[in-house]
């Protein structure tokens, strides 16, 4: 009798050491998570082959993990592979309808391959989600794709509300500061362009908008200051061409 209750113990402890299919299932999670971690990792490292292997194992590990094709589809995304991008962001959207950065970055995707208003959707989803904690990359990115299919009041709109929930958000300033130009609205489009320079890198572009907003505005030792830093950081770009010229339309 005290043999077989000794045999039985020990099966029983047997049976206690197998995995069970919880313990399975979050191993193959925990294992798609750092394989997610560690290509988004190269890929920001611009390491793009190493990243997809990466990517890859982590889809291999648990098919149902919508960070790692989203992931992936930023770096289909960047080599131009468009096809693969869009399947893996559809994918992702699939498993995780409601994740405010995979409806941000297919929405920046879809802006980038000329769909710009059905990109519009995606980023509604993606600020619309109370639980994102970035919600002004969103709305910078609406109002960058309004601004390409000329929908102004909508671009104005999304930048004012990227600047409310982050003042001094360099793109947003910038994009009013175009904006505000172009609606002859010189004293506005200085207020924001002076926001952008005083929290941003100055790129030819945001020279060129100086330039150009104080020659319309009457001239200025501002303009002459901004032409003098566009010819000496950018003298072979497109914009200190066009000052050269005399393009300033």
């Amino acid at each position: 009798m005290k043999r077989l209750l000794l045999v039985v113990l020990a099966v029983l402890a047997g049976c206690s050491s197998q995995p069970t299919h919880v313990d399975i299932t979050q191993k193959k999670r925990d294992s798609a998570t750092v394989h997610t971690e560690l290509g988004a990792g190269y890929f920001s490292r611009g390491q793009y082959a190493v990243a997809l292997q990466e990517l890859d194992a982590a889809v291999k590990s648990d098919p149902t993990y919508a960070p790692a094709y989203n992931v992936r589809g930023l770096v289909y995304m960047t080599l131009r592979e468009n096809d693969k991008a869009e399947q893996n962001f559809e994918r992702a959207l699939d498993l995780s309808p409601r994740d405010s950065d995979i409806n941000n970055n297919y929405g920046w995707f879809l802006c980038q391959t000329k769909r710009e208003a059905e990109s519009i959707k995606h980023f509604s989803a993606a600020f619309s989600n109370p639980l994102y904690t970035t919600p002004e990359k969103a709305y910078l990115n609406a109002g960058i794709c309004s601004q390409r299919m000329n929908d102004i009041k909508g671009a104005e709109k999304y930048y004012r509300e990227a600047l409310q929930i982050r003042p001094g958000l360099p793109q947003a300033s910038l994009g009013l500061a175009g904006i505000y130009f172009q609606a002859g609205n010189y004293s506005l489009a200085r207020r924001f362009l002076s926001s952008y320079m005083q929290t941003g890198e100055p790129t030819a572009e945001s020279l060129w908008l100086g330039i150009r907003i104080e020659h319309a505005a009457g001239g200025s030792d501002a303009e002459a200051d901004y032409a003098a830093q566009l010819k000496n950081r950018f003298p072979d770009s497109r914009e200190a061409q066009d000052l050269m010229d005399g393009k300033f339309k």
